[in-house]
């Protein structure tokens, strides 16, 4: 079993950065593809970027390419998501998930076997 902890969200302004923070317990993340997902209010949850279990492939929604970048150290059992360029239509609490995969998946639904409790994302205009 997977613990996963979220942190580094926050109110920022449009065009701020924030790098969030996923910390797992339990187990070794080295098994798992990585995931970042986002709900905002009155919104159902959305992919917003999945990294494999060897880091070498990625998937991102369309609308944080360029902006947000995933990354993961399987030593320190950690996962970021830097986010650049921030604007207001990304306010939403941001989950880390974690799906068991092969070395090369990048899971992109909401399939995921392990979440946070997620952390919240505020960009003011």
């Amino acid at each position: 079993q997977v613990q996963l902890v979220e942190s580094g969200g926050g109110l920022v302004q449009a065009g701020a950065s924030l790098r969030l923070s996923c910390v797992a317990s339990g187990r070794s993340i080295g098994s798992y593809a990585m995931g970042w997902f986002r709900q905002a209010p009155g919104k159902e949850r959305e992919f917003v970027a999945a990294l494999s279990r060897s880091g070498g492939q990625t998937a991102y929604v369309d609308s944080v390419k360029g902006r947000f970048t995933i990354s993961r150290d399987n030593a320190r059992n950690t996962v970021a998501l830097q986010m650049n360029g921030l604007n207001p239509e990304d306010t939403a609490v941001y989950y880390c998930a974690a799906k068991l995969a092969s070395l090369s998946a990048v899971p992109t639904t909401g399939e995921y076997d392990h979440w946070g409790q997620g952390t919240q994302v505020t960009v003011s205009s």
